[in-house]
């Protein structure tokens, strides 16, 4: 069987009319682990933009829906509900694909109105996910930032990433590339449970050493910092991405919107019963005792003496490991439209 982020499909909250299994039918359809769908999604533009003071950028790019990396504590799983879906399975196993990603972030950067800036691949989930090696479609969006020297910052789990070094050193000799892996933790075994289809630590690791030798700036975000399970690492994790070559470290501490908490409460309760309520006692901690607290500007760090702690050891850590707590600003000088390059664009 399949491993899977999730333990269950949970309903809809969107939804007024809901279907409850009974038992049996839990148990069969748990038993099916249905198998991962690639389905076309017919959007017609593709920048999303956000006025969220503590995101980091205000444009960005996401070529998939869904995500196949299934990760048991993802903040986008609720995402999937507004698409008629489930947090749960669902989410990792019905990925919806922008086919037209390419040309439509083409046709948004030829408009009079595209100020140039940063645009961030991806703002919800993972850019470089296994359908990406089949399809592409983030290597043709970089292709096209490229072309028009459009500044891009990139989050990923996957090595895959490592495939794009050329389009990506392309626009890092403009300053207008960066790349952030995020690595959770160093434990091959909780990694393995926690996110089934990521590439384990190790991989990650020498994404960020390849990536630092073909010039490209690359940092480490240390996200989820899961207290209690794994806010102890961040040490280590900095001083081995350090040693890979990132140049620069950030870290959000975990966010559990929506049935997020149920799922991955359910998730501790399979894989790790012995810490369940210590975890989720943590969690509520940084939480004013609450699963989340969606409020800006503390959703990323959390509250409270857990949370000061944490951002203290982490602090740390990051001056001995000797590398910045924010990545190079990236340049907008090179913009340019296809139109007005003239005769320059033959020649590349």
């Amino acid at each position: 069987m399949r491993p899977r982020g999730s333990v269950s499909n949970p309903p809809n909250r969107f939804e007024a009319l809901r279907y409850a299994p009974s038992d049996e039918e839990a148990a069969a359809q748990a038993e099916r682990n249905p198998e991962t769908r690639l389905l076309p999604d017919p959007s017609r533009t593709i920048v999303a933009t956000n006025q969220s003071p503590d995101v980091g950028f205000d444009a960005s790019v996401n070529p998939y829906r869904g995500c196949e990396h299934a990760c048991s504590y993802c903040y986008a799983r609720p995402s999937h509900e507004y698409l008629g879906f489930s947090a749960g399975l669902d989410f990792e196993t019905r990925i919806l694909v922008k086919e037209r990603a390419p040309e439509l972030l083409r046709q948004r950067l030829l408009t009079k109105s595209w100020k140039p800036q940063v645009v961030a691949l991806s703002g919800v989930t993972d850019p470089y996910q296994p359908a990406e090696r089949r399809l592409e479609l983030t290597r043709r969006c970089l292709g096209v930032l490229a072309e028009f020297r459009n500044p891009v910052a990139i989050i990923t789990k996957s090595f895959l990433v490592t495939r794009d070094v050329d389009r990506l050193g392309e626009l890092a000799r403009l300053d207008a590339a960066s790349v952030a892996v995020s690595i959770t933790t160093l434990d091959p075994v909780l990694q393995r449970r926690m996110e089934p289809y990521a590439a384990p630590p190790a991989k990650r690791l020498r994404a960020i050493e390849r990536l630092a030798e073909a010039g490209i700036p690359v940092g480490v975000m240390v996200a989820p910092v899961i207290p209690g399970l794994t806010d102890h690492e961040a040490p280590k994790i900095l001083e081995a991405a350090a040693a890979a070559g990132a140049r620069f470290a950030g870290r959000v501490v975990l966010r559990l919107p929506h049935g997020v908490a149920e799922l991955f409460e359910a998730w501790l309760a399979e894989h790790y019963p012995e810490r369940r309520e210590k975890v989720m006692s943590r969690i509520r901690a940084v939480r004013g005792g609450r699963a989340y607290d969606a409020r800006f500007g503390v959703r990323q760090r959390g509250t409270g003496r857990w949370a000061d702690e944490m951002a203290a050891l982490f602090e740390l850590a990051r001056r001995r490991a000797d590398i910045a707590e924010r990545g190079p600003t990236l340049s907008t000088a090179h913009f340019r439209r296809p139109a007005a390059a003239g005769d320059q664009l033959s020649l590349l």
